[in-house]
């Protein structure tokens, strides 16, 4: 089968495409082909060195997707064979086949694509996490989105507006701003050096806003306590992008809270994964929540899709796609 590895840590190509053994599922586990893969920032902080060190290279990169059983092990009664599956977390995704345990796969509906599956699960749950679960968003609430027009942005903005809260989203450029005012910011900050905050308490009635979303690294980290209102809340994420400094608890002002919101924490069982999963393909079903898939690659080119992801210039989400039952 073919399989996207990692050579050694390092830029875009060290991403090779080989050819490697046919997996075998063993007890409570699936062999699943592989329709779409998603691509997000967590493969790219793997491919340079910051998560999976502990794992040797070179290694088959990616996480998410979205496919069709084709064989089970021993004990597995959740899934079958024929059966189309999505996964949040399955290392080794970027491939033709992967093995995944039968318990970290989520049975699709009908009315739900594989690649809508595939662009959805991470962001989905991640944006579901921070906004149901972590900061509970309460009608008339003002939040504010940093990359609101990034993949997990635009489900964010959206999943706040079905909680009733009002958005500002921040994105790096003027080309995005539509894209973030379709997904339902009211207002949209266009800014690339970390100066939103004024703007930002501005449009929350000049009180700063009750919760931010930063999952933009070091730079936007100050900006987005001075937005935040007395007792407002911080979601900080994202540690591919690096840590803010060390921060004195003392020195933080208006009583604010800060937090790291990881979405493993929302599905920490699987019937939690899937019911939140679940609720994702309702709102999806309703019309409630749109998926944006920004660009599909075929499995060759994961290096020229890592590429385009460090350029923030892509907008909604990306995905590696093959044939469901590609040759081995």
């Amino acid at each position: 089968m073919k399989a996207i590895v990692m050579t050694e840590p390092g830029a875009p190509d060290v991403l090779r495409l080989v050819d490697l053994p046919e997996p075998t599922p063993g007890p409570g586990e699936a062999l699943v082909a592989v329709s779409a893969a998603g691509v997000n920032f967590m493969d790219v902080g793997a491919r340079r060195g910051r998560f999976w060190t502990e794992m040797p290279d070179p290694k088959t990169l990616g996480v998410e997707g979205a496919g069709e059983v084709l064989a089970v092990g021993d004990g597995v009664e959740h899934v079958r064979p024929g059966e189309r599956v999505a996964w949040v977390y399955a290392p080794g995704s970027y491939a033709e086949r992967v093995v995944i345990p039968a318990a970290a796969l989520v049975p699709l509906p009908d009315e739900i694509d594989d690649r809508t599956a595939a662009a959805v699960m991470m962001q989905g749950l991640t944006a579901s996490h921070f906004a149901t679960d972590f900061y509970r968003v309460q009608p008339g609430d003002f939040a504010l989105v940093h990359a609101a027009a990034g993949g997990l942005g635009i489900l964010l903005t959206q999943i706040i507006r079905l909680q009733g809260g009002r958005v500002i989203g921040r994105v790096s450029s003027p080309g995005k701003v539509d894209i973030a005012k379709a997904a339902g910011a009211e207002h949209v900050i266009v800014d690339s050096e970390g100066s939103f905050a004024d703007e930002a308490i501005r449009h929350a009635d000049g009180e700063g806003v009750h919760v931010v979303y930063d999952g933009s690294g070091p730079a936007t980290f100050a900006g987005s306590i001075e937005a935040l209102r007395r007792s407002g809340t911080l979601c900080w994420f994202g540690p591919v992008l690096g840590a803010p400094d060390p921060i004195a608890i003392m020195s933080l002002p208006k009583s604010i809270k800060i937090g790291y919101a990881t979405f493993a924490d929302h599905i920490h069982t699987p019937a939690l994964l899937q019911a939140r999963t679940r609720r994702l393909f309702d709102w999806i079903t309703s019309g409630d929540l749109k998926v944006l898939i920004g660009h599909d690659y075929p499995l060759a080119d994961a290096a020229r899709a890592h590429a385009d992801m460090e350029s923030r210039t892509m907008m909604g989400k990306l995905l590696l796609n093959m044939p469901a039952r590609a040759g081995g």
